[in-house]
């Protein structure tokens, strides 16, 4: 998100293909969003395709081409790079007052923008040399959306190169890294998600751009202390951070990162009294420069309305908020196949579960029902369980393999449930599903492109809070509602963003107590489930005190979670323990 950014939002990315073009889509409109760099061969597929629509001469970058992943994802960010300057520029030319994209460039923008005022202004001005006074003064103010994207730090697969050498550079991750630094993006960020990875967090340095700033780094959060460690781990290394994006640990589309009970508001919280003293700390280690650089704070994962947008701005003082899975039902901001649109229109609460399907084995929000779905149920059905892997990157495990295979491969799955262990896992194991074709397949679906042969099913990653959507929307409509223009698009029954992500770590609590309480491991984990119980009452005592969230219906709800989890306290013996 750039500094100067006229919205006050931006579009997290999300799987592999629903963002992989939205810069394309949305950023001539001042609109930020993030695409994935984990699937090269996507990112190569649709280089193909927009080389088409801008009239460049496509040269394919084939796998035998050395470092070819990073030459793919540099030539890719350059085409979107082109494609948007060039939208932007056309956009800005245009005549105000006749429906043009630049009219609606400034009623996309939020209710109390300035810009907006001086538009409004414009279109009722009868004078010509005021109207073009104004006019020039608007086109100056105009600018693009950023072009964002993410690496996710557990990707980082080490690849080895054509004598069969391993070497650091030729990872997953670091050669995406690669890939973004050489590309010709300015005033663009790269997020970091999943953690800290030492080996890429190193390689930034070798990059002019990120010691600079012509690139940002923003790093995805889920608490404070997280915050604080990758902040000044990066520091050291002369990377300032310019971003933390904190992420509800469940509350969110695709891998799902609980915390230990620590609920989204006290973490809010937390960063609003602490920002100076995580910026203090950073600084003392940046050793650049007199004064520390801005930094930002934003929030993503189950926002759903505007009196929500406007409380974590107004309250907790984030500088942006991540609108995400209710743009999957945006076609002008998303990539998104028509069955599985559908699909996502219609789900109620129960069709998005918290699933085993990553082969990474973190817990997956998931939508059930897609063709992907379906497929795996399929597989399993004709005794043929397991996903041909052709992409490879989630292949971790050398359980039974000197190679790395993915735990959701044919052959993996195979080796395992021929053990006793994986009879006894069975449903766990079967579960497993492949995301690097999964959650790629929309966009070559939309596009009508052939991403892998015979390889046609989806798999779908919302967060819980697309139940609460039902309408297919354009644009305009979704921004009208961030900004609370229009009658809310949600559900009725749709609970506030803080009541909805309790629910989710209460749900979590009992699944993970019942997985473990008839085990030998019950005993040492007892404490860690008291912790648990402790960090989600000490977040109910939080909200009681929170001014504006003093309504009867939120604290009736509360009171009601609240009486829930001393019945799961008092059910397994869950003592609170003093702090």
């Amino acid at each position: 998100m750039d500094s100067k950014s006229n919205h006050t939002f931006h579009i997290p990315v999300m799987g592999l293909a629903f963002t992989v073009d939205s810069p394309i889509k949305v950023a001539r409109f001042g609109i930020s969003s993030v695409l994935s760099l984990a699937e090269d061969r996507l990112i190569e597929m649709m280089r193909k395709k927009y080389s088409e629509v801008a009239g460049d001469d496509y040269q394919p970058i084939g796998p035998n081409v050395e470092d070819y992943r990073a030459k793919r994802i540099t030539s890719y960010l350059n085409l979107v790079h082109r494609i948007v300057q060039k939208q932007f520029k056309t956009l800005q030319q245009e005549a105000f007052g006749e429906g043009n994209e630049i009219d609606q460039y400034f009623e996309m923008l939020p209710t109390d923008s300035v810009l907006r005022a001086s538009y409004t202004q414009l279109l009722k001005t009868d004078c010509l040399t005021k109207k073009g006074m104004l006019a020039n003064e608007l086109r100056s103010k105009m600018q693009p959306g950023s072009i964002d994207v993410n690496i996710m730090t557990k990707l980082d697969k080490s690849n080895p190169s054509p004598n069969g050498d391993i070497k650091e550079e030729n990872s997953d991750a670091v050669a995406a890294l690669r890939g973004y630094a050489l590309s010709e993006l300015r005033n663009s960020s790269l997020v970091f998600s999943a953690g800290m990875n030492p080996r890429l967090f190193n390689y930034l340095e070798q990059f002019e751009d990120f010691q600079t700033g012509k690139k940002k780094v923003i790093v995805k959060v889920t608490d404070f202390r997280s915050a604080l460690i990758q902040g000044k781990y990066l520091a050291k290394k002369g990377i300032w951070v310019s971003e933390f994006r904190i992420e509800s640990g469940l509350n969110c589309g695709g891998h799902a990162f609980a915390t230990d009970g620590y609920l989204l508001g006290p973490i809010l919280e937390e960063f609003k009294t602490k920002k100076q003293e995580l910026i203090d700390t950073m600084f003392s280690l940046f050793q650049k420069g007199e004064k520390a650089p801005a930094i930002k704070i934003s929030v993503q994962g189950g926002i759903g309305t505007h009196e929500e947008d406007q409380l974590l701005h107004d309250y907790y003082a984030v500088d942006s908020t991540g609108w995400g899975s209710p743009f999957l039902l945006v076609p002008e901001a998303t990539t998104v196949d028509e069955e599985t649109m559908q699909l996502l229109a219609a789900s109620k609460k129960e069709d998005i579960v918290l699933s085993k399907s990553s082969p990474l084995g973190i817990r997956f929000n998931y939508l059930k029902g897609t063709s992907g779905h379906k497929e795996r149920l399929n597989r399993i059905k004709q005794n043929k369980a397991g996903s041909p892997c052709t992409e490879k990157h989630l292949a971790f495990n050398t359980e039974f393999t000197t190679e790395p295979i993915c735990t959701a491969s044919k052959k993996y799955i195979q080796l395992k449930l021929a053990t006793p262990e994986g009879q006894a896992k069975k449903e766990e194991i079967l579960a497993k599903e492949c995301l690097c074709v999964g959650l790629s397949n929309s966009a070559a679906i939309v596009n009508k492109e052939s991403f892998v042969k015979k390889l046609t099913a989806v798999t779908m990653c919302p967060g819980p809070n697309i139940a609460n959507f039902s309408q297919i929307v354009s644009l305009k409509t979704m921004l009208d509602h961030i900004y609370g223009r229009i009658q809310d698009l949600t559900k009725e029954s749709r609970p506030h963003l803080f009541l909805a992500e309790l629910e989710l770590y209460v749900n979590f609590l009992v699944e993970s107590i019942e997985e473990e309480i008839n085990t030998e491991t019950w005993a040492k984990r007892t404490k860690y489930f008291q912790t648990f119980t402790a960090n989600l009452q000490s977040g109910i005592e939080y909200y009681k005190t929170v001014p504006a969230l003093a309504k009867k219906s939120f604290l009736n709800t509360l009171e009601s979670m609240e009486n829930e989890l001393h019945f799961i306290q008092q059910k397994y013996t869950l003592q609170t323990i003093e702090s």
